[in-house]
This record gives structure tokens, sequence and C-alpha cells, in this order.
């Protein structure tokens, strides 16, 4: 059985926690660990493979996390340049394996904690998907829930498809007794989704198949932008499963969370005695039922309750418990207010490492950087900005132009707007310095590549 992961979706509602370039499902808020290792792990006894379909700029996060693990199974790589929901994103999975493989396609930023159950879930599932039939899990609703699409069935036979639906309906489907909760995890032959795609959204199949084919491939396979964004966004849901003669459904009790909002992460987090989430760094008097987490801050409560207060470096939402769905409300503000900050947090992850914001105004942005061994960024230049380099420990190997040199701790170098430079280091340890950035406009994309051994653009 191949494990196809999918790490589409910004996690906007888990903001300022996630964001764009750096998603929940790489949040570590699990004794650091992230929603993506636990997947990983959750799924590796029962992957003869694993194949990653994710966001080209998340391939390096996403590698890391695996390596952290140890991880001993195959696995390959699918970098989206573009999201185009599950339906394509499954395709080009299926496209890559072995037409009769039985593929058990996951999102990545679930939470499921009974493994025992959730095992014999997935050898339920794989019965079936090996009598050609296309598997969804349904899971046994514990309340009336709005957010959640839901399942109609009888037995392992589906009967309809709901959309997320209002209180009332949603009293009424758990008062029937024969409604799940439509979990997003799936099981067949790559064979029988692919024919079903081609019969149901060929638009989709023969678009998706052009992709694939014209995808270049070395450590990954990469589709090319423009065939990525020809191809219709659909969910499995949609293009698939709601038409299909052949879907069945697995129903499962596995201590399951999509983790979309702050309420449902408080559900999963340890608490004190008065029900607060447990941190080293918050301070509690008389306070009770709040969701606390701080990146490095001490948070203290007086006598408040039922709160969600979460600080990262720069920003803090402070939000009713009940209330956070309209996250996503406040991200669309964010978008139109400072748009960097839907995108990235003060520390940003990049194939070669890292930089944290330090300071920032008009005119100027300083920065550490910090270079992982044997990395080096790319070969570029800027129109609007110059740069000044300190290195604080480790050797920068500097190309500026035509010149090539070494720093040392406490040397320094200028590189002036418009010249062609790349840092690297060479060494065995990381390379951290400053970089101190003076111009007009110190935005991200005011870096055009020359060379970039990540094949970024």
């Amino acid at each position: 059985m191949k494990v196809v992961i999918l790490c589409g979706g910004s996690g906007t509602r888990l903001w300022p926690i996630s964001r764009t370039l750096f998603p929940k499902q790489f949040v570590k808020l699990f004794e650091n660990e992230s929603l993506f290792q636990k997947t990983v792990k959750r799924n590796d006894s029962a992957a003869e493979s694993f194949t990653v379909v994710i966001n080209q700029e998340q391939y390096f996060m996403g590698l890391d996390q695996i390596e952290d693990l140890a991880l001993v199974k195959p696995r390959n790589f699918i970098l989206e340049p573009a999201g185009r929901n599950t339906a394509p994103a499954i395709a080009l999975a299926a496209f890559a394996a072995n037409p009769e493989e039985i593929l058990l396609v996951v999102p990545s930023d679930h939470l499921i904690e009974d493994q025992k159950s959730y095992e014999a879930a997935i050898l339920r599932a794989r019965e079936l998907a090996m009598n050609d039939r296309l598997v969804t899990f349904g899971i046994r609703p514990g309340h009336a829930e709005t957010g959640y699409g839901y399942i109609e069935a009888a037995g392992s036979k589906v009967l309809s498809f709901k959309e997320k639906p209002d209180l009332e309906t949603a009293k009424a489907y758990i008062q029937a007794g024969n409604y799940y909760w439509n979990s997003g995890m799936f099981c067949f032959r790559a064979r029988v989704f692919l024919d079903e795609l081609k019969t149901y959204a060929p638009d989709i199949f023969e678009q998706a198949s052009r992709t694939f084919e014209h995808s270049r491939r070395d450590q990954a396979i990469r589709p090319q932008l423009d065939d990525m964004k020809a191809i219709r966004a659909e969910s499995i849901d949609y293009a698939v499963m709601e038409k299909s003669q052949k879907v069945s459904v697995v129903p499962a009790d596995i201590g399951w969370s999509d983790l979309g909002s702050f309420d449902s992460l408080y559900d999963t987090l340890p608490k004190d005695q008065d029900g607060n989430t447990l941190s080293g760094n918050t301070i509690h008097l008389g306070s009770r039922n709040n969701l606390v987490i701080s990146d490095d801050r001490l948070i203290s409560t007086i006598d408040i309750e039922d709160l969600m207060i979460v600080d990262t470096k720069d920003a803090i939402v402070i939000a009713k418990k009940g209330s956070t769905q309209k996250v996503k409300e406040l991200v669309g503000e964010v978008k139109k207010r400072k748009p960097e900050m839907a995108n990235v947090h003060m520390t940003a992850h990049r194939p070669w490492g890292t930089y944290t914001i330090l300071d920032e105004g008009r005119g100027h942005k300083v920065k550490q950087i910090t270079v992982r061994p044997n990395a080096k960024l790319s070969l570029q230049y800027h129109h609007h900005r110059s740069e000044h380099w300190i290195v604080v420990s480790g050797t920068a190997t500097v190309t500026i132009d035509d010149r090539t040199f070494d720093l040392q701790k406490n040397e320094s170098t200028f590189i002036p707007m418009e010249a062609k430079h790349r840092l690297a280091n060479n060494q065995a340890e990381d390379l951290v310095l400053i970089e101190a950035q003076v111009g007009s406009y110190l935005g991200e994309d005011d870096i055009i590549r020359l060379q970039d051994d990540y094949k970024r653009n």
C-alpha cells in the first residue's frame, strides 16, 4: 500500500501560528512534533512507500521533518507550483503509482489519537479497495457539528454526501444515527480512481495527465506552473465521490480531529486542574478554561474564563471560545493591511536555513540569517536595496560580482544595489550572520534569482 499525504492548505483558521508559507501541519505543537510528522508515523506500519504532495515552497520543510523521523520507507515528493485542490493532487499521485497499487490518501493536518482503531479501519478499507471500491472514512460524530460535511450511509454503502449543515440539520443527522463526518481520507486502487475521474471529470483527468507527463523529475516530481494552473481546481468529493457508483464508507471511531480551529485545538491539548492549557510560559490567577499559546513571552491572566490567547513574535489574537471560526475573516483583513504577516512568521524557513526579522522601519530592515552546513542561497541581485553582512559565527563564503572570498566572525562586507551576490556555508556547522538592508523597497519579491540549487523561480 502506498500512503499519499496531502500537504495542501494554509491553515488560516489557526493564524497567527499558521501562515501561508508555514502552515499548521508543520508547526510543532505536540511534544515537539508536527501534525505532518504524526501523520507519517501513524501510517508507517501500513505503508510500503510514501508519496507526499506538497507546495514547492514547503518541500525542504517536509523533507527535513521526515528525515528527523529517520524514516526508512521509500518516499517521493510531488511539488505543486500552485494548489488546485484535492482531485488534481490525488490524480498526480495516482499517475505516479502502479495502476493496481492501493493508495491510502490522508491529509497531513489531522490528529488521530486511537491508533489501534485507525489501523483496523485501514485494514477494512483495504479489503474494500481490493474489490475495486472507492473507500471513504466516515467519522462517528460526537456532537452536532456545522463545520464538517456529512456522509449518509447504510452499513458500508454510501447513500449521499451532505454539505456543511446548519445546527438544526446537524442535530437531525445525529439523531438519525447513520450519518458520519466526512474525514477527507480515502483508499482505492490508482486505476479505479483514475477511471472514475476520467468518467466524471474528464477535463481534470486529461489536464492532470498532461501535467504529469510534462513534469520535471530529479529528486522529486516537479509539475510546471502553466500546466498546473490549467487544471480546474476541484475537490475529490465534487469531482468523483459524489457521482461515482463505486463508493463505500468505513465508519471509524478513531479519536479524529481536523484541528480546524483554536476551539478544536483546545480540546486536544493537556490542561491543568482549572481547564487552562498547560504551558511553561503562563501564570493563571483565578482563571479557568483558557487556551494560551506563547512563543516565548510570559503570559499572565487574572480572573478570566473561556478565552483563546495566541501570542507569536509579531501578532497576538485574543478571542472568546466558540468564536474562533472568525479567525478566517480576520486573516482576510490582515491580508489587506499587512499581507506579509499572513504569509510568513518573523522567522521564515527556507531550503538553506532560516531568517528572523529583528527590526524594520522606513527604509531599513535587519535580519538574523542562519545557513545550514553545506548550503547556499541563490545567486541573486536586488533593484531597490543594498545589504550589509556581519558574521556572528561560522565562516561565510561570499560572492559579489566576480569576487569570491571568506568572512570570519566579526568580519563584514557591503553588497551594493544591483550587484550579483551569493552567500554560502561550506563548513560543517551553522553560519549565523546579521543582514542590514537599506533601500526604498525591502520586500521579499525584490529578489532576482540567476541560479538556484533548489530550482526556485
